[in-house]
């Protein structure tokens, strides 16, 4: 697994804790230790026994399953290159996700909304529209495009369109149709800006030697 805290993939034992049990069935705690940052993670988890399997034993059947510590959400950090106008939104889709995908699907349609408006100029009366337009004029590369287009598929979002670049509607949708969302706001991070500035830096560093060498500067 990537530990949550430094985001370094490492293979550990699992220690559970039963805590107890309630209507809702049997509660227990999930403990691993990262061997890198050496911090404790706890997973909370709710889990019900179904049929007695072949071996005698109940079969457990896991209903939830939530990250508790620490209460961050396990995606690497927004680049430095990102204005905090975009990645705050992000940021706090992610830390919802896990309580709450359709609360964090808004804040990322909302996210998403205000870099195709601020970034590409787009403005319609809803992000279903201002997508189509993205797609139509061929804004951005075609996997991206292809990304985008998919968002709207999401929680059936197609009939529950944002009406306002600061207001999002919530739909139901599934943890991982959330997960897409946050997984596109990062391919276009990844191409709005940090892209053109590490090209710009690249230039600028070409640049440098042209000019020690005596010659004229790429335009």
């Amino acid at each position: 697994m990537k530990c949550p805290h430094c985001l370094v993939e490492f293979h550990d034992k699992v220690n559970t804790i039963e805590i107890g049990n309630d209507v809702e069935g049997s509660w227990e705690i999930l403990s691993r230790k990262c061997p890198n940052c050496m911090k404790n993670i706890y997973y909370l988890r709710n889990i019900t026994y179904n049929t007695v399997n072949l071996k005698g034993k109940a079969d457990k059947e896991v209903i939830s399953q939530f990250l508790i510590r620490p209460k961050i959400a396990n995606r690497p950090p927004v680049p430095i290159e990102v204005p905090q106008e975009f990645a705050s939104d992000y940021r706090e889709a992610c830390l919802v996700i896990a309580d709450s995908p359709k609360a964090s699907a808004a804040l990322s349609r909302r996210c998403l909304q205000h870099i195709l408006r601020e970034k590409l100029r787009i403005k319609k009366k809803d992000l279903f529209q201002e997508i189509q337009e993205v797609i139509d004029n061929g804004l951005l590369p075609t996997d991206l495009l292809e990304s985008i287009d998919a968002i709207r598929n999401v929680g059936n979002f197609a009939a529950h369109p944002i009406k306002s670049k600061s207001t999002g509607e919530i739909v139901e949708v599934e943890p991982h149709e959330a997960g897409w969302n946050l997984d596109v706001i990062e391919m276009l991070f990844e191409y709005l800006f940090v892209r053109p500035i590490a090209i710009q830096r690249k230039r600028e560093a070409l640049n440098a030697k042209i000019t020690d060498a005596g010659k004229s500067s790429m335009q």
